[in-house]
Formats: structure tokens, C-alpha cells, sequence
């Protein structure tokens, strides 16, 4: 199936309210967990952080980053797809 398919069909697709509900309150949630990582991760890159923990560092804050994307996608995606 191609993506334009895919895309087609999952616009025709709604998501029940009770269900969105709980979605939105799980996203809620964990934005609220990865929040405290991010500033965690802020508050070590003031610290001088010797190798490998530098790198380490670069790698959580990479993963939180693409953490954060995946969220806003579903938060967009259960918008898209909830009756109004």
C-alpha cells in the first residue's frame, strides 16, 4: 500500500472520544515525565562532564528529543482523527 493510501486511510479513521480521552491523558503524562528528564539533562550539560559521560549525555538528550517528536505526533494525529 502506498503511503498516499495510508495517509488516505487513516484520515478516514476516528478515534471513539473515550478512547482520545485517555490518549490525550497518557500524552499529558508522559510530556510531564519527559520534562523532568530534559531539565535533568540541562542541569548536567552546566556540570563538566568528562568522556564517555559527555557522549552520554548527547545521546539522551538525542533520544528525549525524538521522545518529545513522537509525542506531538500523537498528540496531532488523536486531534486529527476525534470527532469535533
Amino acid at each position: 500500500m502506498s503511503k498516499s493510501s495510508t495517509d488516505t486511510l487513516a484520515s478516514q479513521q476516528q478515534i471513539p472520544e473515550e478512547v482520545a480521552l485517555e490518549i490525550r491523558r497518557l500524552a499529558h503524562d508522559l510530556s510531564n515525565s519527559l520534562e523532568v528528564i530534559v531539565q535533568t539533562s540541562y542541569l548536567l550539560s552546566m556540570a563538566e562532564l568528562k568522556e564517555p559521560a559527555s557522549d552520554w549525555l548527547r545521546m539522551l538528550d538525542s533520544g528525549v528529543q525524538k521522545a518529545l517528536e513522537l509525542n506531538l505526533e500523537l498528540r496531532e494525529f488523536v486531534k486529527k482523527h476525534t470527532p469535533r
